[in-house]
């Protein structure tokens, strides 16, 4: 009888396999072979991830090549909370240098740029969609009145960059501006959640929890402007509220208001006044203020309530963006009477090719543009961002 007839089940006798193998020889030829899966293992592991083991034929780089920092700055993790946003035209620098042998090596290395951190390569001139929360650093200017928009290194403006895209078809296009936002909260969280991405929002300067409504609107897909109070004809009986520009104040307290304003919040494309008959009718009062927003590269949009206004000449002057508004859309706050309204629109933009409506952040207001808007592009009506139909004079 087998010795091992008592022994534990699935164990062989001591020292051999089943088969009467030595352990010691599968052992060593075992320990082999692991030995040079690890050693292909390694060997291949660089063309998995794209990166050639060095060729001892191949000379040496440039000496400038190999000792220039991939980081001037050393600091690797500067600015990760904010990705800064850079453009095609920055490039690389690239040096190609003719060996004894007469081989060519190039060598490419960053170009210098401000700040340091991650870079997110954007080749266009709109911002991409998966960005739209964030606002692009290069466009901003730190001031003691807080962040400002710019006109970047490069040329790009602000109007370009956070303008929402459209097809560029010449068909009949409307633009519609829903304004006062950041007022009413319940109000605001229902424009921008509910409003179709292709309606602009106008956010009120003295409003509240714009840092939280402004990149939610980005993030959706609206195109948002900065809506600033100006002096009515009947100021102060009707005051438009804090950070008012006044024509009695001076130039220089309505920059300092003008710019404690712009800095309540980021990412838009232009300026919309809130009231200001009597501020848009002074030049004095008024060429130093779109003089401001011309040389940040934002757009004017004038909401037409006033036949007196000169902000469109004076926008041609300064060869700035600017549009005035076709129609408001619910001096009667009803939703029948707001539906007929932007039927009215459309009858203007079929004459003239283009119309822009303004509207308040009202629920009845809100409620009509919705259902008006899933209407009308099924008629072939393009909705656009106000930007799309600004009258934009070539750049200096």
């Amino acid at each position: 009888m087998n010795s091992d007839f008592h022994a534990p089940l699935g164990q062989n006798r001591k020292g051999t396999s089943k088969d009467g193998i030595p352990f010691r020889r599968i052992l060593t030829g075992a320990g082999w072979l692991a030995g040079l899966v690890i050693i292909g293992g390694i060997s291949a592991w660089p063309w998995f991830y794209g990166e050639k083991l060095p060729d001892a034929r191949m000379p040496a780089p440039p000496k400038e090549a190999a000792t220039k920092p991939l980081n001037p700055g050393g600091n690797p993790g500067a600015n990760v909370s904010g990705l800064s946003k850079s453009h095609g035209q920055e490039g690389a620098n690239v040096v190609n240098q003719t060996m004894d042998d007469g081989s060519v090596v190039t060598t490419y290395s960053p170009k210098a740029r401000d700040g340091s951190g991650p870079v997110m390569i954007n080749a266009g001139k709109t911002q991409e969609r998966r960005l739209a929360g964030m606002p692009n650093l290069d466009l901003i200017e730190d001031t003691p009145q807080g962040r400002l928009p710019k006109i970047g290194a490069d040329g790009l403006r602000p109007f370009e960059f956070y303008a929402r895209p459209w097809s560029g078809a010449r068909g009949t296009r409307i633009a519609i501006v829903v304004s006062g936002l950041g007022i009413s909260q319940t109000g605001t969280m229902r424009a921008v959640r509910d409003l179709p991405e292709e309606v602009t929002l106008a956010f009120a300067a003295n409003g509240n929890s714009l840092s939280r409504w402004v990149p939610e609107a980005r993030r959706n897909g609206h195109e948002v402007l900065l809506q600033v109070p100006m002096e009515p004809f009947d100021y102060p009986d009707n005051n438009p509220g804090p950070g008012t520009l006044v024509t009695s104040k001076g130039t220089a307290a309505n920059m300092a208001n003008l710019h404690q304003d712009m800095a309540r919040m980021d990412s838009y494309t232009g300026i919309m006044n809130y009231l200001g008959g009597k501020f848009l009718a002074d030049p004095d009062a008024l060429e130093p203020v779109m003089r401001d927003i011309a040389a940040r590269g934002l757009m004017f949009l004038d909401d037409g309530s006033t036949a007196q206004s000169l902000s469109g000449q004076l926008a041609g002057a300064l060869s700035m963006p600017h549009a005035f508004a076709s129609l408001t859309l619910d001096t009667e706050v009803n939703q029948t009477a707001i539906l007929k309204k932007l039927d009215d629109l459309e009858r203007m933009a079929a004459r003239n090719g283009t119309a822009i409506g303004v509207a308040a952040g009202f629920d009845e207001s809100i409620a009509a543009i919705k259902k008006w808007v899933d209407d009308a592009q099924g008629r072939g009506i393009e909705i656009v961002g106000v930007s799309a139909l600004a009258d934009t004079p070539a750049k200096n």
